[in-house]
C-alpha cells in the first residue's frame, strides 16, 4: 500500500511511496483511510515547530472504515466509519481519571508502536495516526465511530480542527450571548473559532488575517469584519469605544500574535490560546499587566473537552445547520497530489484541504 512519508524533518516534500503496515493484534484496529485533512500541524510537526520523530507517515486528522479489529475491541466493527483520533483518552491513566480526557497524552505513547514499515525500517505515524496513507493500524480506542451517514471528508475535518476550534469556543472560553469576539488567525481552527462563538451567540465577531483569500471566506462563516493584523487595532476601538473586546482568541501560535490578542480584550476579559508554537517560542506578558488587567489567559488543547462528548457536539451542530463543515473544504487532492496542497496551504490559496485517498 501506498503512503507519504517524510523522510527528515525540515524537508517539507513528502515521499509517495509503498509501505507495510504492521503492529495489528489484542487492542488494535486496522483502518482503510477514506479522507484525511490537510492541517497546520501536520506541516510543523513536518519543519520541526512540534517535535516529532523522523522519519514518519504524517496525517493525524482522517477517516476511514474499520477493515479488521483485534482481540478485546468490543466499541467497533468492520464496516464501521471512524474517525482517526491523533489524541484519544485511554480511560485509564491518572489524567482521564480527574476527568481531563482531553489531557490524556496516549497518542504519545502510541508513537512507541510503529503503524508502518518500509523495507526492514519501521515507521510510526503522526501521533499514532498516520492518516497519509491507504491503511493503517491503530490504537483500538484510537477509532471513534460516526454516524453511517456521515461523509469521510466531513468526518476527517471534525478529526482535529473542527473539534479544536469549536471546542475552544464552546468548552475553554465558554463564549457568552451578545459577546464581542476576536479571532486572529483564519485557517482552518481559526474559522471553526468563528463558527462556535457565533453557534454562542457572539453579537460581533472581527476575524484577523494577513491573507485576503481567508479574510473573504471568513466573512461567509459568520465573521462582522475581516481585517488584516494591521487593521485589529482601529477596529477594536471602533467596536469597542477602546474598552477591549469579550474574547479574544489566539488560533496562530506566535508570542507576537498572542501579544495581540491580549491586547485586543477587555480588562476582565478573555484571551484563549489554541495556535500550537514551538517549546522555544516565550510571549512577552509581564507578571504585572497579568494581575492589573486581570485578563483570563485560557490555553485551549484539542477543543478543552471530552473529545468523544465534543464530536458529538459537532455532528449535533452540523445535522442542525448550525455549522457549515462542507464550505471549509476548499481543495481535494489526490495522495499524489500532496504537495501541491501544502504549497497551497503556505500561500494561503486554500483554507483546508482534503486528501482523496478511497
Amino acid at each position: 500500500m501506498r503512503a507519504a512519508v517524510l523522510h527528515t524533518t525540515g524537508d517539507e516534500n513528502l515521499d509517495v511511496t509503498e509501505v507495510t503496515p504492521v503492529s495489528f493484534g489484542p487492542g488494535r484496529v486496522r483502518v482503510r483511510m477514506h479522507r484525511a485533512g490537510l492541517c497546520h500541524s501536520d506541516l510543523s510537526a513536518m519543519s520541526g515547530v512540534l517535535a516529532h520523530p523522523a522519519p514518519f507517515v504524517p496525517g493525524h486528522e482522517g477517516a476511514g472504515e474499520v477493515v479488521e479489529v483485534g482481540e478485546g475491541v468490543t466499541h467497533v466493527k468492520p464496516g464501521d466509519r471512524v474517525i482517526v483520533c491523533w489524541m484519544p483518552p485511554c480511560d485509564t491513566c491518572a489524567v482521564c481519571a480527574t476527568g481531563d480526557t482531553h489531557l490524556c497524552r496516549s497518542g504519545f505513547g502510541n508513537l512507541a508502536v510503529p503503524n508502518f514499515r518500509a523495507g526492514e525500517r519501521p515507521l510510526p505515524g503522526m501521533m499514532g495516526a498516520g492518516t497519509f496513507a491507504e491503511e493503517t493500524v491503530i490504537a483500538g480506542y484510537a477509532a471513534i465511530p460516526v454516524p453511517d451517514d456521515m461523509p469521510y471528508d466531513i468526518a476527517a475535518l471534525i478529526g482535529c480542527g473542527v473539534t479544536t476550534g469549536i471546542g475552544a469556543a464552546l468548552n475553554t472560553a465558554r463564549v457568552r450571548p451578545g459577546s464581542t469576539v476576536v479571532v486572529i488567525g483564519l485557517g482552518g481552527v481559526g474559522v471553526s473559532i468563528l463558527q462556535g462563538a457565533r453557534v454562542a451567540g457572539a453579537a460581533r465577531i472581527i476575524a484577523v488575517d494577513p491573507t485576503p483569500n481567508r479574510r473573504r471566506l471568513a466573512l461567509g462563516f459568520g465573521a462582522d469584519e475581516a481585517v488584516a493584523p494591521e487593521e485589529l487595532a482601529e477596529a477594536v476601538k471602533r467596536l469597542t469605544g477602546g474598552l477591549g473586546v469579550d474574547y479574544a482568541f489566539e488560533a496562530v501560535g506566535r508570542p507576537g500574535t498572542l501579544r495581540a490578542a491580549y491586547d485586543a480584550a477587555r480588562p476582565g476579559g478573555t484571551v484563549c490560546l489554541v495556535g500550537a508554537g514551538s517549546r522555544s517560542d516565550l510571549t512577552d506578558l509581564s507578571l504585572a499587566e497579568l494581575v492589573m488587567n486581570e485578563k483570563k489567559v485560557l490555553p485551549s488543547f484539542y477543543g478543552g473537552g471530552d473529545i468523544r462528548r465534543t464530536y458529538a457536539t459537532i455532528t449535533g451542530l452540523w445535522r442542525s445547520g448550525r455549522i457549515d463543515l462542507e464550505s471549509m473544504i476548499t481543495h481535494h487532492v489526490p495522495l499524489d497530489g500532496i504537495n501541491e496542497a501544502i504549497r497551497q496551504m503556505h500561500s494561503g490559496e486554500a483554507l483546508r484541504t482534503v486528501v482523496d485517498i478511497v
